[in-house]
């Protein structure tokens, strides 16, 4: 009969237990560590655990260590599951967590041994990222040889109407013509200027140069396109409203760029409203931040809408909804929002209608370009 052991020989026995634990878990190369699994307390760990996980709170205790990790299922019951990736935060080391069950001298334990699994992590993340740069260059190459040929045929016609356009002024100056017509001219030159400033960046855009992205103001962009489109909108007798939230960031954005994606989605949607009465008619601009921290904008109108075929391939290269349309304006728009590290997207308005819109990120803590 074994004699009993008292407090003491019990804590001695303890202690040994847990220095031979300390000495198997030390001849693994990789952060190991033993759990109880009655109480979830450290037993033994090697010193690549120490290493790994002594910057996190609770790193001692098997519930608040997965706490910390975010990992969930603090009660322990997941020890023989499949192993887990985590995150840890206080390095930004990436883990997979693998758990597996001992038994020393009568006492369960939990055993933890962790994989530094960062190194695949960053593979993964780079190969996705040129992964994501091959689609977007593809889709330049299905627009961008369009796009080229189109701006070099209508470079030499826009020059030749800003040319005609400056005579009419001085004729019109020398005569004293009416303020009406001066304007109108005036506005006319300002639109072929604009154009012929687009055609130049997208010019640009499609040889992959870098935009000239700075911080900007959305309401001076949002500004300059309503007052390109104020003629176009009178004469269908449409009042474009705006609703920017107050306090709106900066964008990080390249200006020209930005403000031909939204002259774009706002000519669509006064297009999509020629056929409806003008008493039904409405246009709304809005900008705000969203939750996840972006400058989003979003353009509604109150048009026929469109059915959910035609949405899911309204960004399609060569799809158009318009019996005289190309089918290449949305296509560019969404590869220089994406550019901008933004999106583009498309959703049905309550009530009838669309609302086409895009994300740029704010410019707080961007370098220039």
């Amino acid at each position: 009969m074994t004699p009993a052991r008292g407090a003491g020989g019990r804590r001695k026995a303890a202690a040994g237990d847990n220095a031979a634990v300390a000495a198997m878990l030390e001849a693994i190369p990789f952060p190991c560590a033993a759990f109880a699994s009655d109480g979830g307390g450290l037993v033994a760990a090697n010193d690549g655990y120490r290493k790994a996980f002594a910057g996190l709170d609770g790193h001692d205790h098997r519930a608040r260590l997965l706490a910390a990790l975010a990992d969930g299922d603090p009660d322990g019951s997941d020890a023989d599951a499949a192993p887990r990736e985590v995150n840890a935060p206080h390095s930004n080391r990436w883990y997979a967590l693998h758990w597996g069950a001992a038994d020393v001298e009568g006492t369960a334990l939990d055993l933890l041994t962790a994989v530094d699994i960062s190194a695949r992590i960053e593979a993964l993340d780079s190969h996705k990222s040129r992964q994501e740069k091959l689609l977007f260059t593809s889709r330049l190459m299905s627009v961008g040889e369009m796009a080229a040929t189109l701006a070099h045929e209508l470079n030499q016609p826009l020059a030749a109407i800003v040319n005609y356009l400056n005579g009419s002024l001085r004729l019109v100056d020398q005569a004293g013509g009416p303020v009406q017509v001066e304007r109108a001219l005036i506005a006319a030159r300002t639109q072929a200027e604009h154009a012929a400033a687009v055609i130049s960046r997208v010019r640009e855009f499609v040889r992959a140069r870098e935009p000239r992205r700075d911080a900007r103001d959305l309401v001076e962009i949002t500004n300059t396109v309503v007052e390109l489109l104020r003629l176009e909108a009178e004469r269908l007798q449409l009042r474009i409203e705006l609703a920017l939230a107050p306090g709106l960031p900066a964008v990080y954005a390249d200006r020209v760029m930005v403000e031909q994606v939204l002259l774009n989605l706002v000519k669509n949607a006064i297009e999509a409203m020629r056929e409806i009465p003008a008493q039904h008619r409405g246009l709304r601009i809005e900008g705000r931040v969203n939750l996840d921290g972006e400058v989003e904008v979003r353009v509604c109108d109150r048009g026929e809408g469109l059915s959910e075929e035609q949405g899911a391939q309204l960004f399609s290269p060569f799809f158009t909804t318009k019996s005289d349309g190309l089918g290449i304006g949305l296509a560019i728009c969404r590869s220089i929002i994406e550019y901008h590290e933004g999106r583009l997207f498309f959703e049905p308005r309550e009530g009838g209608g669309s609302v086409f819109g895009f994300t740029l990120p704010p410019a707080e803590g961007r370098g220039q370009q």
